[in-house]
């Protein structure tokens, strides 16, 4: 990246008349990730693959402390053996939990990442369609970059592209 930014330096520094026909653009794929169509739609269908798995959880862990604290209220009183089973009990679901914790985890940030690379498959088709079109010699993204003015961002353009496709 920084021998691009180095390359476009000498080239602008250069002068003449193929610098001033130079066409960069920019695009900032963290807005389009979060603010466009495509982008909104994955995340409320992540949420609602996930959500019955996560009030599953809600419940193991709702479970866990009243157990937890069950067994610091009343566990001075209770005979040995039901205090001892309890404990397995708890140590058991705590396991459980961290099980379906770490799987839930695991499957959520693979689902995202999937829904993530087919937004970004989408992204780059249509930022390829607006640097043809609009006959751009460079497209940057924007996170790379130091400085940048608003007129060359194409951020809004890409995302109201991206949301008028279906």
């Amino acid at each position: 990246m920084r021998i691009t930014i180095a390359a476009l330096t000498l080239a602008l520094g250069a002068g003449g008349a193929w610098s001033a026909e130079l066409k960069i653009g920019i695009v900032h794929v963290e807005r389009i990730m979060r603010e466009s169509a495509p982008a909104v739609r994955a995340q409320k269908k992540i949420e609602r693959e996930f959500s019955a798995r996560d009030q599953e959880i809600q419940k193991m862990i709702k479970q866990a402390r009243d157990l937890q604290s069950s067994l610091e209220k009343e566990g001075v009183t209770m005979p040995e053996s039901e205090r001892a089973k309890k404990e397995r009990d708890l140590a058991n679901l705590n396991r459980d939990l961290q099980r379906a914790q770490r799987e839930f985890r695991e499957d959520l940030n693979l689902r995202r990442n999937e829904e993530t690379a087919q937004i970004l498959q989408k992204a780059d088709r249509v930022i390829k369609q607006i640097a043809e079109q609009e006959k751009f010699d460079l497209i940057l993204q924007q996170e790379a970059v130091v400085y940048r003015s608003p007129r060359i961002d194409i951020t809004d353009r890409v995302i109201k592209a991206l949301d008028a496709e279906k």
